[in-house]
């Protein structure tokens, strides 16, 4: 596989889990567990992949055996995703006030 499509699944994850732990942690911020979830995936793939490219030092392959490159890319998707998330959720439960 592509050493990008690899980076990519691995911060869609984390962003998927990103979402979720920031939905169930801030009651006020979550747009529903299967929003969460979409919501992170795709924050963290997106959010990932601009870090990937602002960060050189996030610009290594998850594909390598190395765990740091790996970490790397999981933290800036699942922090990616779940911001996402948390602006999304406070924008949607703000809309219903």
């Amino acid at each position: 596989m592509s050493s990008t499509i690899i980076n990519l699944i691995v911060q869609v994850i984390a962003g998927a889990i990103g979402g979720t732990a920031i939905g169930q942690t801030v009651k006020n911020l979550t747009a529903g567990p299967l929003g969460n979830i979409i919501i992170g995936a795709i924050g963290g793939g997106v959010g990932g992949q601009i870090l990937s490219a602002l960060i050189p030092a996030l610009q290594a392959s998850a594909a390598t055996p190395d765990i740091g490159s790996i970490v790397g890319q999981a933290v800036g998707g699942g922090a990616a995703g779940a911001i996402l998330t948390a602006i999304v959720g406070a924008v949607k439960n703000n809309m219903g006030k």
